[in-house]
């Protein structure tokens, strides 16, 4: 059992940076994926990062690529979410996850077992 926390969200300006952190409770195995996806109202989850905790690969949504950085830290169990030059698209609730037996590819939401509660990012023009 994984239990997955975030914070860190919250409302900024067009351009600015914020962190996200993911904090887990429960053992973070070495195969194990984890990501961070968003919802927008209105719109469906989406991918946004992702790490294995194994090797520390990393991947992202072509929309982030180069403004957002994912990190992971084995020693105290949290994966941390770098988002600069935020624009008002980036504007959603950031949901922390967790794959314990990763078999597809790291965007596919259905692939992951537990999920954070979420944390509100607003990005005002």
């Amino acid at each position: 059992q994984v239990q997955l926390v975030e914070s860190g969200g919250g409302l900024v300006q067009s351009g600015d940076s914020l962190t996200l952190s993911c904090a887990a409770s429960g053992t973070i195995y070495a195969n194990y994926v984890m990501a961070w996806f968003r919802q927008a109202p209105g719109k469906e989850r989406e991918f946004v990062s992702s790490v294995t905790w194994r090797n520390y690969k990393k991947s992202y949504a072509d929309s982030v690529k180069g403004r957002f950085t994912i990190f992971r830290d084995a020693a105290e169990n949290t994966v941390t979410l770098q988002m600069n030059n935020l624009k008002p698209d980036d504007t959603a609730v950031y949901y922390c996850a967790a794959d314990v037996n990763p078999d597809s590819s790291p965007g596919v939401i259905s692939g992951y077992d537990y999920w954070g509660q979420g944390t509100q990012v607003t990005v005002s023009t």
